[in-house]
């Protein structure tokens, strides 16, 4: 465990180190908010929507992520000091969507998933439940949920989507397909959303046209992620997402997963800390997550460049007056509640057949 004296890193520019009107504990020094982040995370631990992690082990000769890898930014020692309870394994492609091996790749990504988790197994868990997050949790172990994955994957096929979820798939990103481009989805697209929400693959519209965005909102019964989006009002980068999205996404009762990424969010803690705010202010606190990017080839914020620097962050938060249930939401809460929501879809959709 990091030593919890340490202080939080100083901020530079207007406003540094200062209290925001109303917050309660403006005079917190900043040692003492991260203790009281360390104590946050010890009971709401982070759920991380997106980790690389998987590919960047591909061609690693060797490597021990229990004992801990300094070639990667992600490892159970740092995932523990970070308080990580639950983290998102992309099986994203290098090469992006519409790669000619799309399918094949990603079950070579799955197949890898498994013999990483199979390789540690005090330090990790293969989960594809809200349940069984919960059972990882109290056995000590870090769950991994396999996803998301590009809707390429599936060439096109429902029968594929069923047995990549059979395999564990539990996301699939709606973009880079001809039923999930820049028209919106097609008939057969969503027949894949309904299909998705019979069978428990979450919908992730990180990256997708607002076409397309709008459609999957309205309907899925499931709520939808954006693993890997911040605000567009703040950076307008082509993956974060304009405030009447934002908007429709709190209405449904999605999460939009802010990444810790320079290009996305800006260079610094409080630029991360921004969108954060911005997130929460239009689309409601239960709308709000954590999305690390960590070895996916993403330029992190200063002071976050690996999985154990989130305490750091919860700190910043708290120092701008963010209540103790508004972080829980933030860190835990929300992606629980999507969990549950599609674990329930699965059931009664059982219950009707």
């Amino acid at each position: 465990m990091a030593d919890l004296r340490h202080d939080i890193p100083a901020t530079t520019g207007a406003g540094a180190g200062e209290g925001l009107p109303g917050d309660p504990f403006a005079q917190d020094e900043p040692g003492a908010l991260l203790v009281r982040a360390h104590a946050l995370l010890a009971e709401h631990p982070v759920a991380d929507g997106y980790s690389g992690l998987p590919w960047a082990l591909r061609y690693l000769p060797w490597y021990d992520l229990e004992l801990g890898e300094a070639a990667v930014d992600t490892d159970v020692p740092r995932m523990r000091e970070g308080h990580v309870g639950v983290v998102f394994w992309s099986l994203h492609l290098p090469e992006g969507p519409g790669g000619d091996r799309a399918t094949a790749a990603t079950l070579e990504q799955l197949d890898q998933v498994r013999t990483v988790i199979e390789a540690h197994p005090e330090g990790l868990r293969l989960v594809g439940t809200a349940g069984q997050v919960i059972d990882a949790r109290n056995c000590g172990r870090v769950a991994v949920v396999p996803g998301p994955a590009y809707a390429a994957a599936l060439d096109d096929s429902l029968g594929i989507l069923r047995v990549l979820r059979t395999l564990g798939l539990r996301v699939l990103t709606l973009t880079g397909t001809a039923w999930a481009g820049e028209r919106g989805l097609s008939r057969f697209g969503e027949e894949v959303v309904r299909e998705m929400n019979r069978i428990g693959v979450l919908a992730d519209v990180s990256g997708a046209c607002a076409a397309t965005v709008e459609r999957t909102l309205a309907l899925s019964k499931t709520p939808v992620l954006c693993t890997r989006s911040a605000a567009r009002e703040l950076r307008p980068h082509p993956a974060n997402l304009t405030d009447e999205l934002l908007t429709a996404l709190g209405a449904a009762k999605g999460v939009c997963m802010v990444p810790l990424t320079a290009e996305q969010t800006g260079p610094a803690i409080r630029d991360v800390a921004d969108h954060l705010d911005h997130v929460r202010d239009v689309a409601g606190p239960q709308c709000v997550g954590l999305s690390g990017t960590y070895d996916s080839g993403a330029v992190h914020p200063r002071d976050l460049a690996d999985a154990s620097c989130y305490p750091h962050l919860i700190a910043e938060l708290l120092r701008r007056g963010w209540t103790e249930p508004e972080l829980s939401l933030l860190t835990w809460g929300n992606v629980q509640r999507v969990l549950r929501s599609a674990d329930f879809m699965v059931r009664a959709a059982q219950r009707r057949a």
